[in-house]
């Protein structure tokens, strides 16, 4: 049955204003006259698949031949640098107290702030998130953008879920950017052959499916005549309710700063990483045709082939051979070969443009570390370090928002509007571990708790914890010990001993009898 989509904020309208945004972004736009790359060109890019370059005079069969040896791919490694810096430790949540608590009713009360730790690094495991929160990264930071999906599992525990903006877009309520109003996802389902959809806004979610391949969502369209509604048995019209009642998907947005919808980390870097292609291929052209010292002879009769009539070769290159011709006014030179360093220096060059445009180190890009202090290596690494915490602000408060999901769907609502919640990341910056030492007994000597020591010197908190045990199943034992070194006590009503002690440079008190 057609699906009907002129009424505003419709199911059917949702689907088709959201299903032509998400086809839309993939491709090229232009905008004013500018290209504006789609998350097509981002892919192809990131993974190392740039337009062939248009070199004069050469083929382009040849160009694409000598593009799998000349294509340096310089843009992956803008994207890894800050993306394997990027490390999520756990979660730290505040003291806040029940609000049904405060208000005096019998309420149980809410969990410490060391039980919510220890439920989101639960829940952080249980989804695998340790390896998953790096493709969130890597998504936000290559395709503009990424999403997490929060939904209730069969058992009841929070389910989370990495989504890519090829498949998932959202939109926010009019005037608020930190409310989502709908958000949809389009994917193949291999295992039907259809096209499907779901739908989520605040109070329901819709399923839909469509039999075609390429589904195309008009602009004017009154219905949508290709979709279906999903009939299943516990959902007739394709709907249900969603008991969470806002949108499930929380949304990690790199360099909104740039644009409001994200800013890929190799956006910028495009036209140098193209700059650089055509370089190695002029490269590779001049050491294939003008590296090689071209011979000459002049004066030289060349016989022809008696059947094919072309001239043959007099000589064979061969470092074994010596040239002789029987005329004395024959001569023999070479021209000169074609200087390579004019196409390196030009490769270097928008190397160079391209670490500082990015903030990559240049030792990443060049790797010309020789005696090189580590003050030094640091200094070039700010740059890149001072990236990383940008970043991890903007995705920090996006986990925080994805765990306090993940809490609303276990029934926590105190933890679910816990705004004191914060993100504990990795130190992105480069320490030894003397230096992580020192610092640490500095840090004590300005009585900082011993747990922030540990987490300043690179611990989890998993690791924290059982440090903790240790460190009190030692104290027993030390305890024990001592306990057990130390001499019977006197029993009760017996005299003090004062018998002297007589020791390596102690005195006696009193002298000994004769």
């Amino acid at each position: 049955m057609p699906i009907d989509a002129t009424r505003v904020e419709s199911p059917g309208w949702w689907l088709q204003r959201l299903g032509k945004r998400l086809l839309d972004e993939r491709a090229d736009s232009f905008v004013e006259g500018e290209r504006i790359v789609g998350l097509d060109t981002l892919q192809a890019y990131a993974e190392g698949r740039p337009p062939l370059p248009y070199i004069p005079g050469v083929d382009p069969r040849e160009v694409k031949e000598w593009m799998h040896d000349a294509r340096t791919n310089w843009v992956s490694l803008v994207i890894d640098s800050p993306t394997e810096r990027m490390g999520v430790d756990g979660f730290r949540f505040g003291n806040s107290k029940d609000k049904d608590a405060e208000d005096g009713s019998d309420a149980k009360p809410a969990k410490s702030s060391k039980a919510a730790d220890e439920e989101a690094n639960r829940i952080w495991q249980e989804n695998s998130m340790d390896s998953d929160s790096d493709l969130v990264h890597y998504g936000a930071m290559s395709q503009r953008r990424a999403f997490v999906l929060v939904e209730k599992g069969d058992d009841g525990r929070p389910v989370l879920t990495h989504e890519t903006p090829r498949q998932m877009i959202v939109e926010h309520a009019q005037g608020n950017r930190r409310k989502l109003a709908a958000g949809l996802k389009l994917w193949r389902d291999d295992w039907t052959g259809q096209t499907r959809a779901t739908l989520w806004l605040p109070d329901r979610i819709y399923d839909f499916t469509t039999k075609s391949n390429n589904p195309v969502f008009g602009t004017r369209a009154a219905t949508l005549k290709q979709w279906d509604a999903v009939i299943l048995p516990n959902s007739p019209d394709g709907s249900r309710t969603n008991e969470l009642g806002q949108v499930p998907i929380v949304p990690f947005v790199n360099r909104r700063n740039r644009r409001p919808e994200g800013f890929a980390e190799h956006e910028d870097i495009l036209a140098i990483q193209n700059r650089i292609n055509v370089s190695l291929i002029n490269l590779i052209a001049a050491m294939k045709y003008g590296a090689f010292r071209q011979r000459w002879a002049a004066g030289l009769e060349v016989d022809e082939d008696p059947v094919t009539g072309e001239k043959i070769q007099p000589f064979q290159l061969d470092i074994r051979k010596l040239w002789t011709v029987g005329d004395s006014e024959a001569k023999f030179g070479e021209f000169a070969a074609t200087d390579l360093k004019p196409y390196i220096a030009a490769v270097e060059s928008a190397v160079q443009d391209l670490a500082a445009i990015s903030r990559t180190p240049p030792h990443y890009l060049l790797g010309q570390v020789v005696n090189v202090s580590g003050d030094a290596l640091k200094a070039a690494e700010t740059g890149l370090v001072s990236k990383v915490r940008d970043r991890q602000r903007a995705f920090g408060e996006s986990w925080e928002n994805v765990m306090r999901l993940a809490f609303k769907v276990l029934g926590d609502e105190s933890k679910a509007t816990a705004w004191d919640a914060e993100t504990v990341w990795r130190d992105p910056e480069s320490r030894s571990i003397s230096e992580l030492a020192d610092a640490a007994v500095k840090k004590k000597a300005a009585d900082v708790p011993w747990r922030q020591r540990m987490e300043d010197m690179g611990y989890t908190p998993s690791q924290i914890d059982r440090m903790e045990v240790d460190r009190a199943a030692d104290a027993l034992n030390a305890q024990a010990a001592m306990e057990a070194a130390a001499p019977p006590a006197a029993p009760p009503g017996a005299a003090p001993d004062n018998r002297p002690v007589i020791g390596r440079g102690k005195a006696p008190d009193v002298a000994l009898a004769a």
